[in-house]
């Protein structure tokens, strides 16, 4: 195989969850422009048909269904439309996430366990849903965030906690699936990248952010989404375990 074969991803099958705006569709359509067909799971049904229709335009099958990751009866479900469709799952993209920006002596208990809910325990219940269907060769990549390692100057308790346990619960399984399965766990620590979460920074936020970023801007989802295209393909085949931060260098400061 060549540097460039390895990268590419003919005839997989990858799950990407929270698949109806930002990231998720960046990484649906990476993963379709790399070869693989895609099945989307979120809670917005009719958001999901204009990514389906990215991934059938780069030439791959596209399967949506609607998904609450905060409930293992719809991961489960999701992976089992998959399966059926598809006849396997080689890659999961666990990037399903919500965020909060609530001080900590205001924030409610439904607040905070929402939060926790989706990003931390809808991560483990895809994780679980696709580790029991996938074989040796397959790639689950969770979707941390740099507020799991730093702060970045909003009060996100919940998000913050959700995302540090993600990196925890990446190191766990990528131990406990590794080598008895041949699955391959890694995570992704992406910093500031065009989303529908950024949308909702107050105004003027972001701008104050840059100066701890080395590179001096955003993130594209793209750059993002080719380092998850790399880290599931074979070219990555052989990063266990890791959390690999997409920042532009903002935690070296």
């Amino acid at each position: 195989m060549s540097v460039l074969d390895s990268f590419k991803l003919d005839g997989k099958v990858v799950i990407v969850t929270g698949a109806s705006s930002g990231l998720g569709v960046a990484f649906a359509q990476a993963f379709a422009e790399a070869g693989a067909d895609v099945a989307l799971g979120a809670r917005r049904m009719e958001k999901m048909a204009a990514t389906a229709a990215l991934v059938e335009g780069a030439g791959r099958r596209a399967l949506t269904v609607m998904t609450d990751v905060a409930v293992p009866e719809e991961c489960r479900a999701l992976v089992a439309a998959t399966m059926e469709t598809f006849g396997r799952v080689d890659i999961l993209i666990n990037n399903a996430g919500v965020g909060t920006a609530v001080p900590a002596t205001r924030e409610t208990p439904e607040e905070f366990r929402r939060v926790i809910d989706v990003n931390l325990n809808g991560s483990y219940w895809m994780a679980q849903a696709c580790g029991q269907v996938m074989g040796p060769g397959s790639s689950i990549i969770n979707i941390a965030s740099i507020l799991g390692i730093t702060t970045a100057g909003l009060p996100q308790a919940a998000y913050s906690a959700s995302k540090a346990g993600v990196i925890g619960l990446t190191r766990d399984l990528a131990q406990q699936w590794g080598a008895r399965k041949g699955i391959r766990v890694n995570a992704l620590a992406p910093g500031f990248f065009k989303s529908e979460m950024s949308d909702e920074y107050k105004p003027g936020y972001l701008d104050s952010q840059l100066p701890r970023v080395v590179l001096g801007r955003t993130g594209s989802p793209a750059e993002l989404a080719a380092t998850a295209v790399w880290l599931a393909s074979p070219a990555g085949g052989y990063v266990v375990g890791q959390t690999i931060v997409v920042d532009g260098g903002l935690t070296l400061s």
